[in-house]
């Protein structure tokens, strides 16, 4: 009933040393903590571990939050906090896993000819409907600069 546990199971199946699915899958790791061997010694070493990393990685999430709406690399930073978790927590390995996934489904349906081939239609055609509108604007009010130049 466990997720975890068997999402462990298929991936050590998968990625049995010297065979050649390991070999293909190196990027498909065991799931779970990656804290050094004397920290997991210890459980209430382990635990404290295991906190640090979630305030530090909800640190750098929250700051990825802000900075989406402000100047900054939002996404990447919200990612980067989740890589963070991800060291430590199953739900954040799963959660980068299936988002892997997702963004290499979505780079190989960019790089499908039909596709690029409507995307560079419509990109002209948005560029040219900008260029009109821009052209009619300044050929109704002129283009005034926002200081006075004459001074």
């Amino acid at each position: 009933m466990n997720a975890e546990s068997d999402e462990r199971e298929e991936v050590a199946a998968t990625a049995a040393p010297g065979s050649a699915a390991g070999d293909e899958n190196t990027a498909e790791r065991e799931l779970g903590s990656r804290a050094p061997g004397f920290i997991k010694g210890s459980r209430v070493l382990h635990l404290s571990w295991q906190v640090g990393i979630f305030v530090v990685g909800l640190a750098v999430v929250g700051a990825g939050i802000v900075m989406l709406p402000l100047p900054g690399p939002g996404w990447l930073v919200i990612f980067g906090g989740m890589a963070i978790w991800a060291t430590e927590f199953v739900w954040a390995q799963l959660v980068l896993r299936w988002t892997r996934r997702k963004v290499t489904e979505a780079a190989q349906r960019a790089l499908d000819p039909k596709v690029r081939r409507r995307n560079i239609i419509l990109t002209a055609v948005g560029l040219v409907i900008i260029a009109v509108l821009v052209g009619i604007y300044v050929w109704k009010f002129g283009i005034v600069m926002p200081w006075k130049i004459d001074q």
